[in-house]
């Protein structure tokens, strides 16, 4: 059974979920109550293991797989939840979608190749938009889409110009979506997080110098932490927001402020 909290009876989809930002936002979602589906793209033993720790703490939850940015992602993702929750006596509906799922890619603009910008916005946009456009179908009156965005489109990054872009595009579609859905009493709005402690940016913390300088841009002199992003997305979920949309929310840790 899923735990009391503000999010009690909400079915939450977290894409990229097995690990990092993604995994600290399912942990929190289930421990407001919700039953969150864990998405994942390849690490089914990562997911198991969210799962466990979400059901340990006793909320719930189950794995789904779906890889993202092939063709046929987005139906492949729904029609398996569909029959998950079919399968648990559930009804097909879905209250909150937060979409973390991302690749990245390091390259500066004359590093670009066309195989680099199809393989990251096949994942970051196209994948994107169409886990939205199915997802509600399914969506009920007053539910909450979370998009997790990158402080990179408000801080220069030329290291990864595509990436880069592929989350300003993510800015954009929130923006739209929000006017758009504002009738069904939907909320769209965007989180973007700075530098977190994760598994996919650990190559840019390999020394403790490296670590220090990731830590200095912020005014409070450190590096997130999956659960700062958590916090700010269980509120955007939560009822509590439900005057909040079409917004960017920097959650950098006030990074080159």
């Amino acid at each position: 059974m899923t735990a009391p909290g503000p999010l009690a009876g909400r079915t939450a989809l977290v894409t990229g979920a097995s690990r990092g930002i993604g995994r600290g936002i399912a942990e929190r979602l289930a421990s407001d109550g919700a039953l969150v589906v864990v998405h994942y793209g390849q690490n089914s033993a990562a997911a198991d293991d969210v799962v466990t720790s979400i059901r340990a703490a006793g909320g719930d939850a189950f794995p789904l797989h779906a890889p993202l940015g092939v063709p046929g992602d987005a139906q492949a993702l729904y029609a398996t939840l569909d029959s998950e929750l079919a399968r648990l006596g559930l009804d097909p509906g879905l209250d909150i979608l937060v979409n973390n799922a991302a690749v990245s890619g390091s390259a500066r603009i004359h590093e670009v190749t066309p195989e680099l910008i199809d393989k990251i916005f096949s994942v970051n946009v196209k994948a994107l938009l169409f886990v939205i456009q199915e997802g509600l179908t399914r969506m009920r009156e007053g539910g909450r889409i979370v998009n997790i965005s990158s402080a990179a489109t408000r801080i220069a990054y030329p290291k990864s110009v595509v990436y880069s872009m592929s989350k300003g595009a993510m800015d954009t579609l929130t923006l739209t979506l929000a006017k758009e859905l504002g009738p069904r009493g939907i909320t769209v709005n965007t989180v973007s997080p700075g530098f977190v402690a994760t598994d996919m940016n650990a190559k840019l913390r390999t020394t403790p110098e490296e670590a220090e300088d990731l830590a200095r841009l912020s005014v409070f002199e450190r590096i997130g932490k999956p659960a700062d992003i958590a916090g700010i997305v269980a509120f955007l979920a939560s009822p509590d927001s439900q005057w909040i949309t079409g917004q960017r929310l920097d959650a950098s840790g006030g990074s080159q402020l």
